[in-house]
């Protein structure tokens, strides 16, 4: 349970292509998910919310993602995560991420600054009070804004299954590898009714949460939105599962081939 939003981030790496075209999504999108432990015990919830702002006079969208444990399991292990990211409105490329947890008394409060032009990331450990500066690499992401970028990137016409896609960002301090594999479409039942997905499998490091490196799968709408409704993820104890259960501020019509 202490991995809740790092397991919705791994919805960023579904977008894979770079073919430029209509943006999709805006200002005021909202998601909601909820959780499940073991296919039956309520875990939590998680949201992603974009707001267009600016930051140091330059437009952008600042994205806050929350994550909580519900239920049961709050009584057991306490989750509360806030993730937020400002990046610029039209490149993509993220200015500022910021990481505050507590994740059953584990906690983290870092700010990331980035400096695109000279590939820089300034770490401000706000809890140890220490401040670090990394190299990373060029036009790098955080894992917030990875999203948005490759998602308003995608091209469901140049997949093919087994395709394989790595992309960077960049994570507390220190840059990260990330790889994917489309796995083909699948209709998938959701609370809003039959919907025609597209299916990855992100490769993760296996160890302490996951099970194996091929322990993730994630479907994601074959729209114009290419949001994320369904996550699985096999872990060293168990398993999670995300679904999404409420949205709003869509750019584009959701696609449903049999409603609910």
């Amino acid at each position: 349970m202490k991995k809740i939003l790092l397991i919705i981030s791994a919805i960023i790496i579904t977008q894979i292509s770079f073919a430029q075209q209509e943006s999709a999504f805006g200002d005021g999108e909202w998601f909601q998910f909820k959780m499940s432990y073991s296919g039956f015990l309520k875990a939590g919830n998680a949201t992603l919310y974009v707001n267009e702002t600016k930051l140091n006079n330059k437009d952008v969208y600042h994205v806050i993602g929350k994550g909580w444990t519900s239920g049961m399991i709050k009584w057991f292990f306490k989750v509360k995560d806030r993730y937020e990211s400002y990046f610029d409105k039209y490149t993509l490329l993220p200015y500022k991420f910021i990481r505050n947890i507590d994740e059953g008394g584990h906690t983290k409060d870092i700010e990331v600054d980035f400096d695109q032009k000279n590939n820089k990331a300034y770490v401000n450990d706000k809890k140890h009070k220490t401040q670090a500066v990394f190299d990373t690499k060029p036009n790098i992401q955080d894992m917030v804004s990875t999203y948005y970028y490759l998602r308003n990137k995608i091209n469901i016409n140049t997949l093919k299954i087994g395709d394989e896609i790595r992309t960077d960002m960049f994570f507390d301090d220190e840059n990260y590898g990330f790889k994917l594999q489309y796995l083909g479409t699948e209709v998938i039942e959701t609370d809003f009714g039959m919907i025609e997905t597209l299916k990855f499998r992100p490769y993760v490091m296996a160890g302490r949460v996951f099970k194996e490196e091929e322990s993730l799968s994630l479907w994601v709408s074959k729209d114009k939105n290419k949001i994320p409704l369904r996550i699985k993820a096999d872990l060293r104890v168990g398993s999670l599962r995300a679904d999404l259960e409420a949205f709003k501020g869509l750019k584009h019509p959701f696609k449903i081939v049999v409603e609910n």
